[in-house]
Parts: structure tokens; C-alpha cells; sequence
């Protein structure tokens, strides 16, 4: 992990991560999480990316919120904010001295043919996601162990002409570190394209925060599509979503996560989906997937 990575672990939105964290910040405050606090007295400071509490005196960034909240050590902290933001840090690549290899595609596609999942597999897509299991079929999940017994989900991600182009593997163990890997080479951008070809004309098409959303969305009857996540839309992803809005005669919808970099998020996409839909999750969800459960129970 250089500088730079943990620069940027640095400058993520620092009352995103609190949100994250299961803070519930408003007004640039919070209860403090580190002493028996009634009112708010930890306070974000938001031009510089801070938190500082004016009772107890705890103080610090992002790494230090997560390191003191979770009682993790600072490389720890720092994977779990990779993981919570779909950063891939350094230790996670292939050795520097080696060129990157371009992804293999035909190494992966036989796993897609006949998908498996194992019993890990279908408690977390089926007992605790409750989805549907024609869309498990449609994004084509499987799941393999690897040699220390872990279970992981496999995630392909296709082009629009139902190209294999990357894979994002997700550790089905809870609070497990890595909790997602990638293949060398895999180009996980806009999750779902294939789905763009069964649009109708003027027909609703979502916008969600990462795969898990929408496969809730997907389940709920609507087609969907998804960005890695709102701290990570990189340029090539808003030129590909700037195209469909010219190319599509569709009507775009989004339900942002309950938090601050949802609602930034939103901002961010109106201004190349200047029609983009604005939907306001009920209280006490922080996302589609959690909207789903509540609406499936």
C-alpha cells in the first residue's frame, strides 16, 4: 500500500464512512461513539475531511474513525475501507515487478455455464437476501471455495453483447478480510449491461450502488443496472452511462443509499442524466436491498 492509496482511503467523505459505520449524522454531527454521549458532541468538519469531539478530545480522519469504531489496527482499518468502497489497494495486485496480464475470459466462462452454489452461497442470496431465483440465474452467480475452505460468490460482470469482462468475487464469510476480489485484469464497471437489450421503449430503467442492490432491484420486477459504488465512478463509467442516456429512449431511476455520498451520488449523475429520477427511501433504510427485505417480510 503506497501513499497515494492511502491518500485516497484518506479523502473519502469522512461523514460517509461514519454513516457507514452505522453513525447517524446530521447537521454535521453525531453522538459520540467513543463516551457515554446524550447529545451530539462528535462534529465533522467537512472542508477538511475531520472528525473531533469537544468532550472526550477523540480526533482524527477516516482511518482513525474506523480504527477506534471497530477497535480494528490501522492496516485492518484500511482494508475495510478498500472493501466498504470497492477499492482495490496494492497487496491485493499482482507483484510490481510483473506486467499486469490482460483478463483471460475463457479461463472463467466454464464456471458461468452451469453456475453451482454452495449451501454458503444460497443462505446469503436466498435466506438472507431473499432473492429471486430466476435473477440468480440471470447474472449468472456461482460460488467456489478455495484452499483454506472459504466460500466465496463469484459476480461476472458482461458487456452489453454478453461478453465475459471481469469478475468480482465476494467473501461469503462475515466480517472477513479481503471481502471482495478481482482476477487480473477484470474491468468491473456498470454491472448488468446485457439487461439494457430487454429495455421497451420508455420503459424504467434503475440505477443502484453496487451488484447486491441490484439484485434486489431485479427481484422487485424492475430492470436494473449498477455502479461499483459512490465513491468509485470513474470517467470511463459516467462516458458508457452518458452514451445509453443518448442512445436509449428509456426514463432513468434511482433510489440513493440513505447516507451523504448516496445523495452525492445522485448529484453527480443528474448532471450527464439531467432527467435522472429522484426516489426517497422510507426511514430506517439505508438502501434498496434493505427497502426490499422490509417490503419481502
Amino acid at each position: 500500500m503506497d501513499k497515494f492509496e492511502l491518500q485516497r482511503l484518506r479523502d473519502l467523505p469522512i461523514e460517509g464512512v461514519a454513516e457507514r459505520l452505522g453513525l447517524q449524522v446530521s447537521r454535521h454531527k453525531c453522538l459520540c461513539p467513543f463516551h457515554a454521549d446524550n447529545h451530539p458532541s462528535l462534529s465533522f468538519k467537512v472542508s477538511r475531511n475531520t472528525y473531533r469531539c469537544f468532550v472526550c478530545g477523540e480526533s482524527g480522519s477516516t482511518i482513525d474513525l474506523v480504527m477506534k469504531c471497530l477497535n480494528k489496527p490501522f492496516l485492518d482499518a484500511c482494508r475495510w475501507l478498500a472493501d466498504e468502497n470497492n477499492i482495490i489497494l496494492a497487496e491485493y495486485k499482482p507483484e510490481e515487478e510483473k506486467p499486469a496480464k490482460p483478463f483471460d475470459a475463457l479461463r472463467y466462462e466454464r464456471f458461468f455455464v452451469r453456475p453451482w452454489l454452495s449451501e454458503a452461497a444460497r443462505r446469503f442470496l436466498f435466506d438472507e437476501r431473499k432473492l429471486d431465483e430466476r435473477v440468480v440465474r440471470w447474472c449468472r452467480l456461482t460460488s467456489w471455495r478455495d484452499k483454506r475452505g472459504t466460500d466465496w460468490l463469484q459476480i461476472p460482470y458482461y458487456d452489453r453483447e454478453g461478453q465475459l469482462v471481469g469478475i468480482q468475487n465476494r467473501n461469503l464469510c462475515p466480517g472477513a478480510t479481503p471481502r471482495f476480489r478481482f482476477p487480473g485484469g477484470s474491468r468491473c464497471g456498470i454491472y448488468n449491461l446485457p439487461v439494457l437489450n430487454l429495455l421497451r421503449p420508455r420503459e424504467p430503467l434503475y440505477i443502484t450502488e453496487g451488484s447486491s442492490d441490484c439484485w434486489a432491484m431485479l427481484s422487485a420486477g424492475h430492470k436494473a443496472i449498477a455502479i461499483p459504488s459512490a465513491t468509485l465512478l470513474k470517467p470511463k463509467d459516467i462516458e458508457q452511462l452518458s452514451t445509453l442516456n443518448s442512445q436509449l429512449s428509456t426514463e432513468f431511476h434511482m433510489y440513493p443509499d440513505h447516507d451523504e455520498p448516496g445523495e452525492r451520488l445522485f448529484l453527480q449523475l443528474r448532471q450527464f442524466l439531467p432527467h435522472l429520477q429522484h426516489h426517497q427511501l422510507p426511514l430506517g433504510c439505508k438502501d434498496f436491498g434493505e427497502y426490499y427485505l422490509r417490503v419481502r417480510n
